[in-house]
């Protein structure tokens, strides 16, 4: 594969080099993480959103999250909070389109109050989401600039 690169609007800035977890439907903050806000498992986080056919049973924790959009109900920033508590929460969330206020509320919230960062950079285009694959090679950098391959 050859690299490509990518330049969106880093709203949580980081470094950080793994492989992507991505998905071309939104991700569902509180329907992914059923297991871990109500079942209390901590030991893990695999996504419990049996609609997104690309994330359903992968393992969430840790990982390189790249999507169009985030979806979901008001407890979506309360529920990333939450398996950032655990834990479980992602290393990064890499939006094509535009970070929802609610998800990046409690994204703010967790990193200022708690400490625990999770990289979050959006607006990386349709064209993003188009080419990076799961287990691709990524490389984030603070300026908001994401290489893939």
């Amino acid at each position: 594969m050859t690299k490509k690169t990518f330049k969106g609007r880093p709203l949580i800035p980081g470094k950080l080099e793994g492989k992507a977890l991505a998905s071309k439907q939104p991700f569902n903050t509180s329907g992914s993480y059923m297991e871990n806000l109500f079942g209390g498992k901590t030991d893990g986080a695999p996504c419990t959103d049996s609609i997104n056919k690309e994330f359903y049973k992968k393992e969430l924790a840790g990982a390189i999250l790249c999507f169009p959009t985030t979806v979901g109900s008001t407890m979506g920033g309360a529920s990333l909070m939450g398996v950032g508590f655990l834990g479980q929460g992602p290393k990064a969330m890499l939006y094509a389109e535009h970070a929802d206020s609610v998800s990046l509320a409690g994204l703010l919230m967790d990193d200022i109050w708690n400490d625990r960062r999770v990289i979050t950079i959006d607006l990386l285009g349709d064209e993003f989401i188009e080419a990076v694959k799961t287990g691709d090679p990524i490389a984030i950098h603070e300026d908001g600039t994401v290489e893939v391959g």
